[in-house]
């Protein structure tokens, strides 16, 4: 296997249409300390739930390969489902880094819930996809899947970000089903959901067990670093920084603040 150069910070990139990906940052960065992370948040093209999937597909190629063409990255993680959907073929067709995508994490949720009664909070977009039922029909026949295809959340979540106050109570109206239902396990199936989990958790205190992508993707991306001949020790036990979010689109200064408490600097 060819060895990476020795001493050198490997880079993976993050892309998603807003914030979301930032959880998947931070599972990468607790799980590949060493590596040098890039998000790409494609503001002007937010929210890819209501785009045509030929425009989610051409946007993230084009804007993925133009950070390829300015930096040399290891790993790209597609940190959006409705990107990872319906781009990733295209994607890979484009380039031989290897890619990682996001899928609603059933398989996980299916392991663990007791009762199998399983909650699913995802985009409208993402709970009508085809692939949904085929994750369901292969992981989690045996369970009630309550499904909640929130419309506004991510736009919620974006504008918590820049400091506006989550709509708590209208939140709570959302999350109803999953009480209705009597689920013990809720999947976060959007990548923006894990930025509220506190939030979420407050509203369904009984939920037991709280799932997402974020580490699976994480442990994959350390996988893929040690096939690029990455030392996994050296991976896991350096720190890196500079780590860096790019926007495709005006920004206003409120987000700052954000991104300097989840280790980013904007660019």
């Amino acid at each position: 296997m060819k060895s990476a150069a020795p001493g050198r910070v490997p880079e993976i990139l993050v892309f998603d249409s807003g914030i979301g990906g930032l959880s998947i940052a931070r599972c990468l960065h607790r799980q590949v300390p060493a590596a040098r992370l890039t998000h790409v948040a494609d503001n002007a093209g937010f929210p890819y739930g209501n785009q045509p999937e030929g425009t989610v597909t051409g946007r993230t190629v084009t804007l993925v390969m133009e950070q390829l063409r300015e930096r040399p990255f290891d790993v790209i993680v597609v940190a959006c489902n409705t990107a990872s959907t319906v781009a990733l073929p295209a994607l890979r067709a484009a380039t031989d880094i290897p890619v990682v995508g996001v899928v609603p994490a059933i398989k996980p949720a299916s392991a663990v819930s007791e009762n199998r009664r399983i909650g699913l909070l995802a985009t409208p977009a993402t709970v009508r996809r085809p692939y949904l039922e085929d994750l369901i029909d292969e992981f989690a026949a045996d369970c009630l899947v309550e499904r909640v295809g929130h419309p506004e959340l991510v736009t919620w979540i974006e504008d918590w970000a820049r400091g506006r106050p989550m709509p708590e109570p209208a939140l709570s109206v959302a999350l109803q089903p999953f009480r209705e239902a009597g689920v013990d396990t809720l999947v976060l199936g959007c990548t923006h959901y894990p930025l509220i989990t506190e939030t979420l958790q407050k509203l369904l205190p009984e939920v037991r067990f709280w799932v997402d992508s974020g580490e699976a993707i994480a442990r994959r991306t350390l996988y893929l670093l040690e096939q690029a001949g990455f030392d996994r020790d050296a991976l896991q036990r350096f720190q890196s920084s500079g780590h860096r979010c790019l926007f495709s689109g005006p920004v206003m200064d409120d987000i700052d603040r954000f991104l300097d408490a989840v280790g980013f600097c904007r660019f």
